[in-house]
């Protein structure tokens, strides 16, 4: 199996080399998810890209390893797109109802529609053929709701004695439950979606609510 080659470059050269590789992840990412994993070659990148598949193999060492960048990359993009959301909707200084609702509005309107997100819901739905993120990349959306979940509880908003439970639960309300309905229906409406969003909300504050 190839392994990327690491050399000393100048400044100039190292921009060329980003260069090339952005253009291999962009020509493998479009490639991965129309034509998928298993159809995919290497050959086919390179040529997508404008390179050489020594060059394709020089920086990703093989078609494992570049599907799992192109993965990550698509990956970044979710993780950056939450944590913006919990940094700016679940803010300590917010009635948690309003707060748990701009949350999830702000994920379903803001990134679901998006060419990052579908690429990502794409590229993940082709496992176990395709390789996987390590575990702790996959779930760091999750981990970083169920962070604010737990002081959410330390703070007396919500009540609860496993934070990662509660987050499972409100996920598959609110944002689960409206991609499952998207899936079903594309022409599914904002009014529907946000009512969907918010019989979930208060059904899961009558069981979390804190006092």
């Amino acid at each position: 199996m190839a392994t990327p080659r690491a050399t000393a470059r100048t400044p100039g050269r190292r921009l060329q080399a980003e260069t090339k590789r952005a253009a291999i992840l962009d020509a493998a990412e479009a490639l991965f998810v129309s034509d998928g994993y298993e159809l995919t070659s290497v050959d086919a990148i390179s040529a997508r890209a404008g390179v050489s598949k020594r060059t394709v193999y020089d920086h990703f060492g093989d078609k494992q390893t570049l599907f799992r960048g192109v993965l990550g990359r698509a990956n970044d993009a979710v993780v950056a797109t939450v944590r913006k959301a919990i940094d700016e909707e679940l803010v300590d200084d917010r009635d948690i109802r309003d707060a748990l609702l701009g949350f999830t509005q702000r994920v379903t309107t803001g990134m679901f529609p998006t060419s990052d997100y579908a690429t990502f819901r794409r590229l993940s739905s082709q496992a176990p053929v395709a390789p996987r993120l390590p575990e702790a990349a996959r779930d760091q959306p999750e981990r970083m709701m169920e962070e604010r979940f737990a002081k959410f509880a330390a703070d007396g908003k919500l009540q609860l004695t496993d934070p990662r439970r509660a987050m499972q639960h409100f996920v598959a309300l609110t944002m689960r439950l409206v991609l499952d309905v998207t899936d079903e229906d594309p022409t599914a409406g904002k009014p529907e979606i946000l009512a969907i969003l918010t019989d979930g909300v208060d059904v899961f504050l009558r069981a979390y609510r804190g006092t």
